[in-house]
């Protein structure tokens, strides 16, 4: 959950830092205080909104997956965003895109403002429905790992299997190319190394015949050396320095000799072809080496060529085996969800007339096989499609989806926020999403901003926000202010003892629900 918030200059609101709890917590006050602002600096601290606040942080106890990013999760795991010249993103202080950031807190982190249809695709409804179906029988899980480890093998199969016959389309052709690319490459036969040595040959070559008159001429100074030698030992001086280095001299003009020795036998036009081919292979593969790799992958396409028919033939009966194994699996699967469905379409609709909304249809139809298996499950709203009811009526299916969904979670479902999602409504059909939501509290940390007395008074903590001299200002509010803020709500700046009453009487049957849930 989110644990703490800090603000700081943002358009009306100077600072702000909010503590907060989880469960339901509710956001109230005037018209134009900053309610929406606020959720909006909230929501950019996760980069799910855009501001312009010089500081948005907020500190979550999410564990989250950052090991591509190379960062540790802590304890307290810290989202910010700063503007000075641009607005820049972190997370424990080290900078991320605004879009890693946003899916980061993604899993954690929904904002329930707009038509989002994520909640009725076919993956969670039936996540939803199996769910249930798993409270009484625990085989379908055992069904749905054998489909989804078989779905995914017989998707690997049949990938190769399309492979394959996309090259038997152009097999000739891929077999014709193989063979002249090894036939080129062997043609030339090169050497790993072999171009460093006859570059060497052609230095060599081209040097020969001034190096053999300079050696000649050099040698010169083997006619004194005796000379020499005996003139250091007639001065008493040591000679085997000298001796040394003769001798040094004289290994090194014989080897010379023995090199140009061995040209005598080199062809030049030769080693100039040779170096023309081995040219060529190096710029269309890289290198000699690279050559020789690439030669031994086009034997083994070669091969696989020639064998493609027994490969395929392997292939294909072993796709046949597993189509007609998740076929199976996925009919057990569709048995136990048919058998479940209406008692899912009866829950549904049981909240949704808490919520005072007209009853839903729930279809569960076949479709192409998939990882979920071959159904997918339609709702609409007294015949109406989703994409036709108000926001209002969309707003209210989406929560009546989520307490379904919250009946069998075993994990915290991390944090909802919603904005106005009371808003024109009467005051039974606010304090029915009151309701819901306070159920939902169970495993959601709700951020609410509300104008509507029962909503307000369902939240296990309430924050208030006002402008003071033309600032935004949030208090978190005790009971008794609690009262005077939904007796605002209730009756206007001019509070009435019956406002106040009516209240006193709301807040009384939250804390009693409150005690409920508890038990």
């Amino acid at each position: 959950m989110i644990e703490r918030f800090y603000l700081k200059d943002y358009l009306s609101f100077k600072k702000v830092e909010l503590n907060t709890a989880g469960g339901l917590i509710v956001f109230s006050g005037p018209s134009g205080s900053g309610k929406s602002i606020l959720m909006k600096a909230i929501l950019s601290s996760f980069g799910v909104e855009s501001c312009e606040a010089s500081l948005c942080e907020s500190s979550v106890n999410w564990h989250l997956e950052m090991d591509d990013f190379g960062i540790e999760n802590e304890e307290i795991n810290i989202f910010k965003q700063i503007k000075r010249e641009k607005a820049r993103y972190f997370i424990n202080n080290q900078s991320l895109s605004k879009k890693a950031i946003s899916n980061l807190s993604f899993s954690y982190l929904r904002h329930l403002s707009l038509k989002d249809y994520s909640d009725f695709e076919d993956a969670n409804l039936l996540s939803i429905l199996d769910s249930r179906i798993k409270k009484n029988s625990k085989e379908i899980e055992n069904l749905k790992k054998s489909y989804k480890d078989s779905f995914l093998m017989h998707s690997q199969v049949r990938a190769e299997l399309d492979n394959i016959e996309e090259e038997e389309k152009r097999i000739v052709e891929l077999k014709e190319f193989a063979t002249f690319e090894i036939n080129k490459i062997q043609e030339i036969n090169p050497k790993p190394a072999e171009d460093e040595e006859l570059l060497r040959i052609k230095k060599d070559l081209s040097k020969k015949e001034k190096l053999q008159e300079s050696i000649a001429k050099a040698s010169a100074i083997f006619e004194s050396e005796n000379f020499v030698s005996s003139t250091l030992n007639l001065l008493d001086n040591n000679s085997s320095s000298f001796d040394d280095a003769m001798n040094e001299l004289r290994a090194i003009f014989d080897s010379a000799e023995a090199r140009f020795n061995e040209l005598d036998d080199v062809d030049i036009e030769e080693v100039l072809n040779r170096i023309e081919e081995i040219s060529w292979l190096k710029k269309r593969y890289g290198s000699i080496e690279e050559a020789l790799e690439y030669k031994e992958q086009k034997v083994l396409e070669l091969q696989r060529y020639e064998n493609i028919e027994i490969n395929k033939e392997e292939l294909t009966k072993q796709e046949i085996s597993l189509k007609k194994k998740i076929e199976s699996l996925a009919e057990a699967i569709s048995g136990l969800r048919e058998a479940q469905i209406d008692k899912f379409e009866k829950d549904l609709n049981r909240y949704l007339k808490e919520l005072y909304l007209r009853d839903a249809q729930v279809t569960l139809s076949r479709c192409t096989l998939n990882l979920n298996g071959q159904d997918k499950i339609e709702i609409k709203l007294n015949s109406t499609e989703l994409q036709k009811v108000s926001t209002g009526e969309f707003n209210r299916l989406r929560l009546a989806i989520l307490a379904l969904k919250s009946e069998f979670m075993h994990k915290n479902g991390g944090v909802l926020m919603l904005d106005e999602i009371d808003a024109n409504l009467s005051g039974e059909e606010s304090m029915s999403v009151a309701k819901v939501l306070r159920q939902l509290s169970k495993h959601f940390q709700i951020f609410v901003i509300s104008h509507q007395p029962q909503l307000t008074s369902m939240g296990e903590q309430h924050f208030f926000i006002y402008k003071e001299d033309d600032e935004s200002k949030v208090k978190e509010l005790s009971f008794n202010e609690r009262v005077d803020e939904i007796a605002r709500i209730i009756s206007g700046e001019s509070i009435s003892v019956e406002a106040k009453n009516f209240a006193k009487e709301l807040l009384e049957v939250s804390r009693c629900a409150e005690q409920e849930r508890k038990r």
